[in-house]
């Protein structure tokens, strides 16, 4: 009698001992889960903080980068960080109008720089520009003459030189980098072609 005390003692302790184990296994899953659901939510926070604008192009000023009505979304962090550079397509307000629709352009000329366009062709400081293949400028507007960017001015073009109202508008003219709302990062896609980086 004695020795079956025993073994039913020892079996409520087994039973015992894998309960546990379910319950360890259990609360190891739900803090996974827990982790995941808290990455999650980090993530979305630091994506919206970071890009958080979506906007769509408006015209055929930026073709054939850009097509009117394509939807773009904008890295908003990346210029608290650095200075925009030449080459860089960004979204600014024009003339600080933050209720106007915003304008999208490629930044040409940055702070200290000297900008002309002559016979048609964009130079900075001196050089043929190459940063994009403009066609040939009909219009040079406020780029006539040579010009010089101030301490935190940059000259703006759209892809389609000869369809857009950009830097050398006098209405527009260089924009102010805290105009500058941030960098086009990904388009999305136009009929056949995939969500894209913008360069």
């Amino acid at each position: 009698m004695v020795v079956m005390r025993n073994r039913r003692r020892s079996r409520g302790l087994t039973f015992y001992q894998k309960q546990k184990r379910i319950n360890r296994s259990f609360v190891k899953e739900v803090m996974h889960f827990l982790f995941i659901t808290l990455a999650a939510v980090i993530l979305a926070v630091v994506l919206v903080f970071c890009i958080g604008l979506r906007t769509g192009v408006i015209g055929v000023a930026m073709q054939p980068t850009l097509q009117s009505g394509q939807q773009i979304l904008v890295n908003r962090l990346v210029y608290r960080l650095l200075a925009p550079k030449s080459g860089d397509v960004v979204v600014f307000y024009p003339n600080g109008n933050k209720d106007a629709h915003y304008y999208v352009k490629r930044v040409v000329a940055v702070p200290g720089d000297t900008l002309q366009i002559k016979d048609g062709f964009l130079y900075v400081n001196g050089y043929q520009y190459t940063g994009y293949d403009f066609d040939k400028i009909e219009d040079p507007g406020l780029a006539d003459e040579p010009l010089q960017m101030g301490p935190d001015e940059f000259f703006m073009l759209g892809d389609n030189v000869n369809n857009s109202e950009d830097s050398r508008a006098d209405n527009i003219g260089p924009v102010s980098r805290k105009d500058i709302a941030g960098k086009v990062w990904l388009k999305f896609k136009v009929g056949d072609e995939p969500m894209a980086l913008v360069k």
